[in-house]
């Protein structure tokens, strides 16, 4: 089979098509049967914490390294042994990688062919896209670190490739100007209708900019889905525990949706069959913790509620995390209450108050380790 010039009729519906890759290092599996596809005009996060094979599968989408076994299609054309020169993309990477003595206009036209008018021309028309006009004679240490990133992105743009691959963009930026820039690429992405990987460990980056996310870890996919799905319906207890915050508490199968947490019964809707006496763990999101101001009759009726100690109330801009004891379970929870919520509870220290985990928003999840 050429590979350079075989057509995989069946693969050509996505953009890329990944199956079976695998990749070693010496003695270690940095990559362990990945498959996965992206779709035309799309923006896939690869997200995972360091050493989970995001970088790697980037750059064996890149060319920049060969893959010990599995194959890569882009719209139908296997390009698993093409050379990087030869695959269609724009790369930028988290250290920017610009050139420091060539100013801004020579940076990005570093890849371009034609004459010089048409090469100025597609510089200025791509400066004036990434909103940073008139600074063609600039050189990178003249530069923000956001401005010599918007310029790395726009070099990566000026051969209008098929693909844009980010390599952890934003991470060597300060908080204010990455959420600024999360926003003006998500957005730039958007109206260019360019397919684009991204890597990145930070879970509100993927999810405030991917149409999928990939999460990994161990060089293996853990779940692949939305921003939404990934986040509400997480397959894996790792998953759970890595995107977004979390409460986690032991408990016991006691019978059809009845667990013993603590010196008490929970209920979960969503509990799957599991023989009496499996130990398990429950999983709950800080916002779905519900308080109450009082306790009253009708909470005397209410499953899953039980008294809570406030230990630690903190302010985190746009809401409050209140840190909670419940002695009838024996365990601590984290609520996220926003400030309308804040305001009607009025809580404070010390102070004893109802809780309830709703039986809708519990998952279960085998006990043990999330790595």
């Amino acid at each position: 089979m050429n590979r350079n010039t075989d057509i995989n009729p069946v693969q050509s519906a996505d953009y890329l098509t990944i199956e079976g890759l695998v990749k070693y290092f010496g003695a270690f599996t940095a990559l362990k049967q990945i498959s996965l596809s992206v779709k035309k005009g799309e923006l896939l996060c690869l997200l995972g914490p360091s050493g989970c094979g995001k970088t790697t599968l980037l750059r064996l989408i890149a060319g920049l390294e060969a893959a010990d076994a599995g194959e890569m299609w882009v719209e139908g054309k296997d390009i698993t042994r093409l050379p990087a020169a030869k695959r269609d993309y724009g790369i930028v990477f988290q250290s920017y990688a610009l050139f420091p003595n060539l100013n801004v206009a020579e940076n990005i036209a570093y890849g371009l062919n034609g004459r010089s008018s048409d090469k100025a021309a597609r510089v200025s028309s791509l400066l004036e896209l990434i909103g940073l006009s008139g600074i063609e004679k600039k050189y990178p240490a003249q530069l923000s670190g956001g401005q010599q990133q918007r310029v790395a992105l726009a070099r990566a743009l000026a051969t209008s490739p098929g693909l844009l691959l980010l390599d952890e963009p934003l991470s060597a930026l300060d908080a204010r100007v990455r959420e600024h820039l999360r926003k003006e690429i998500r957005s730039l992405q958007q109206r260019l209708g360019i397919t684009t990987i991204m890597v990145t460990h930070d879970q509100d980056e993927a999810l405030t900019m991917a149409d999928r996310i990939v999460v990994m870890n161990h060089g293996v996919i853990e779940q692949i889905g939305t921003p939404e799905e990934i986040y509400s319906h997480p397959q894996s207890r790792f998953v759970a525990d890595f995107v977004g915050k979390s409460n986690w508490l032991p408990a016991t199968v006691l019978g059809n949706q009845c667990l013993a947490v603590g010196g008490a019964e929970l209920y979960a809707l969503h509990l799957p069959p599991h023989p009496v006496g499996s130990v398990l763990e429950l999983f709950i999101r800080p916002e779905a913790v519900r308080l109450h101001s009082v306790w009253d009759s009708v909470l005397l009726r209410e499953p899953n509620t039980a008294l809570a100690d406030v230990s630690k109330i903190e302010l985190l801009g746009g809401f409050y995390r209140v840190s909670l004891w419940v002695p009838q379970w024996n365990t601590s929870l984290i609520a996220d209450l926003s400030r309308d919520q804040m305001a009607v509870l009025q809580l404070s220290i010390e102070q004893r108050i109802p809780v309830t985990l709703p039986h809708k928003e519990l998952r279960v999840f085998a006990a043990g380790a999330t790595q």
